[in-house]
């Protein structure tokens, strides 16, 4: 594992830390790991056992995949997952995280839980974060600019300028070139094919989430459903219905019966409850 481009060391328990209830059985983060190395385990409130590396990995592959609760992955009877909640400061002491672990994780934290109930982009003026607090319109006014202006003080969510032109908007303001970067992508993305699941061609390799309009793309392993990173709600990639309704006509590994929907042309507004 590397930080900031720097290899690290692998990460071991301290046998004399008596803060810690270490456990001689397998590590449940890592079935691959040998039980006969030298490796000291430790027990997680929820009594499964970590080492700082695995414990440290899952979380970091949470937080690529836009999650920042940490919730325990480990098997339980009948095949389910443990999914009890762990604390960060549970986390932070269990995972020995480094000075600059915890910078990493603290802000991807706090980036995504803003992301999660508010739009947020900072000022291209005076660099201060702005909330968008009406997703229809790309006019947002920046409050520290317009005090320290005494005037109205105004830019484009969508092309990162000053305000140009009539408004409220939300398609584009009358700067040159302003264009949804996304909707572009969306129509000039790559396809895929998805191995997994049967009979999967031809795919737009970029979607947006059906129900918050979050960018996705798909990893090209297991099933056709994406489980979106911002509202954490199920749809399938294929046809971007629902994944409790593309289930009632087929299975996670093969075709929807309408085939793979078309390229989307819009983007929703995500409506928070």
């Amino acid at each position: 594992m590397s930080i900031g481009g720097q290899e690290q060391v692998e990460k071991k328990y301290n046998p004399h830390d008596t803060t810690l209830k270490f456990v001689n059985r397998k590590d449940d983060l890592d079935p691959m790991c040998d039980d006969d190395d030298d490796c000291l385990r430790a027990e997680m409130s929820c009594g499964h056992a970590v080492t700082p590396e695995s414990l440290t990995n899952w979380c970091r592959s949470q937080l690529d995949e836009g999650i920042y609760k940490f919730k325990c992955p480990a098997l339980v009877e009948d095949y389910k997952l443990c999914n009890e909640l762990w604390s960060y400061q549970e986390v932070r002491r269990l995972a020995d995280l480094s000075s600059e672990e915890m910078q990493h994780f603290e802000d991807t934290m706090a980036r995504l839980a803003a992301a999660e109930y508010c739009e947020i982009q900072t000022c291209p003026q005076c660099k201060t974060s702005v909330e968008r607090k009406d997703l229809s319109n790309l006019c947002v006014r920046c409050t520290v600019c317009t005090a320290d202006r005494k005037k109205a003080s105004d830019f484009c969510w969508q092309c990162q300028r000053k305000w140009k032109g009539p408004g409220p908007r939300s398609d584009r303001c009358d700067n040159d070139g302003c264009i949804n970067s996304d909707l572009q992508l969306l129509q000039t993305c790559k396809t895929i094919g998805l191995p997994a699941v049967k009979g999967v061609t031809g795919c737009p390799s970029v979607r947006v989430c059906p129900t918050c309009g979050m960018k996705v793309e798909h990893s090209q392993q297991n099933c056709k459903n994406i489980n979106c990173p911002r509202c954490h709600i199920e749809f399938c990639f294929v046809c971007l219905k629902l994944k409790r309704e593309c289930i009632k006509t087929s299975t996670p590994y093969q075709i929807c019966p309408g085939g793979v929907a078309p390229r989307q042309t819009s983007i929703p507004e995500w409506k928070r409850k």
